[in-house]
């Protein structure tokens, strides 16, 4: 390809330990191997800021920014600026700046924009190539966050909804190409596009992956202090700060445990993630669930699990947490939404199943079923390993990086 990149992200790619980081930290990597990379991204905390080793020796050149915006504030930049909140709370003038200096040089041929959020800081006057990856349609999840809250928050939800679109359609008429992490996703966002929009912009799918070198339950000792307790033993990782994670746990906590533990009494359930807020802490005081917050390392509290839950209502895009149960060997019970863009076969790879009663009686026919279950989790490692390498899913970023840019050829 020609020229430099230039990647901007609204967190700081190291660690691999969370979702949108996994899928950054991957797509950085493969980039950094086809031209010299100029990182910009922030730090949410201390443990971030430490990573910048890392970010160092990938990159040409980098700007790690810590973030230290709240959100109150952000919150009346954005009603002052008409602007989203997303957009205020990951606004930073000396990245804008940085941007500006970065490509006064002449050399970045093609800038890479990863989250919505970070699209502000792409210039009018860029003629290079431009990939917007917006992940997951951003909009859609703040129309059912404000379809679930009443009064104010209903309201301040809708605003960032409504804002939101917005800016979608905008980026992705500045974009050559707009990425979606799945089919349903790119389906979804092609829909909410103006007709003239949807025909002239080039919506494509960049699917997750997983490391299933790393993810593999030959390598690991089961976690003890799950193993100790009683069986089946369920799990559930992911941010715990979240707002869709937090209401998954609450609702396999509060309606879906009490269900299983008619027929499994001593079935026990384990919050595992950074940051549980107090509505997930507060679990950890109800019958067989246990709140174990950060962990160093997820893989051995996979592998001391029988079983892997996933009762999302909210879910946008490919859940990490799933594939890394999936290569752990897990048999793994899910609603449709947490299944969206893997490529598995229901009640083969994997459980699905959406109501509370539904997913309870998933999750008993599992464990009342060792052999079933055990044969689901290697079938479910054996898809991951064949077709959901970081390799497979990120092989069309080389046709999308030698692309004529679209502004060039508006320009000719």
């Amino acid at each position: 390809m020609d020229g430099e990149i230039l990647f901007i992200s609204h967190r700081i790619p190291f660690p691999p330990n969370r979702g949108d980081k996994i899928r950054s930290h991957h797509i950085l990597r493969r980039l950094a191997r086809m031209a010299p990379v100029h990182v910009v991204c922030f730090a949410d905390d201390e443990a971030d800021l430490a990573e910048e080793v890392e970010l160092a020796t990938l990159s040409a050149s980098y700007l790690l920014r810590r973030r230290t915006k709240s959100l109150p504030l952000a919150g009346v930049q954005a009603l002052a600026s008409g602007k989203p909140v997303s957009l205020t709370a990951f606004y930073d003038a000396r990245i804008a700046a940085y941007v500006r200096e970065v490509l006064a040089q002449g050399r970045v041929k093609t800038i890479f924009v990863y989250s919505s959020q970070m699209g502000q800081y792409i210039p009018d006057d860029f003629t290079g190539r431009v990939i917007m990856d917006f992940c997951d349609v951003d909009s859609v999840k703040f129309e059912a966050y404000a379809r679930e809250k009443s009064g104010p928050m209903a309201c301040i939800h809708a605003r960032e909804a409504r804002l939101l679109a917005a800016e979608e359609v905008r980026l992705t008429q500045r974009a050559d190409v707009s990425l979606l992490i799945s089919h349903k996703e790119a389906e979804l966002f092609r829909s909410r596009l103006p007709g003239d929009v949807a025909a002239r912009s080039r919506v494509q799918v960049l699917g997750n992956g997983i490391d299933s070198d790393f993810f593999d339950p030959a390598l690991v000792d089961a976690e003890t202090r799950v193993v100790g307790e009683g069986a089946p033993r369920l799990i559930f990782t992911g941010q715990m700060d979240y707002p869709p994670n937090i209401a998954a746990v609450q609702r396999m906590a509060r309606a879906i445990m009490p269900l299983v533990r008619v027929k499994c009494p001593q079935a026990s359930f384990h919050i595992v993630g950074r940051a549980p807020t107090e509505d997930v802490t507060v679990l950890d005081m109800l019958d067989g669930v246990h709140v174990w917050g950060r962990v160093e390392d997820v893989r051995t509290w996979l592998k001391a699990a029988d079983m892997a839950v996933c009762p999302l209502d909210i879910a946008r895009g490919v859940q990490n947490k799933v594939l890394e149960a999936m290569a752990m060997e897990l048999p793994v019970v899910l609603t449709s939404s947490a299944a969206t863009g893997i490529n598995a076969v229901p009640n083969h790879h994997f459980a699905v199943a959406d109501s509370d009663a539904a997913l309870a009686a998933a999750i008993v026919e599992l464990a009342s079923n060792p052999r079933g279950a055990a044969i689901m989790g290697k079938d479910a490692r054996r898809l991951v390993v064949e077709r959901q390498s970081w390799q497979s899913a990120l092989a069309p970023l080389v046709d999308m990086m030698v692309a004529e840019p679209q502004v060039r050829r508006d320009a000719a």
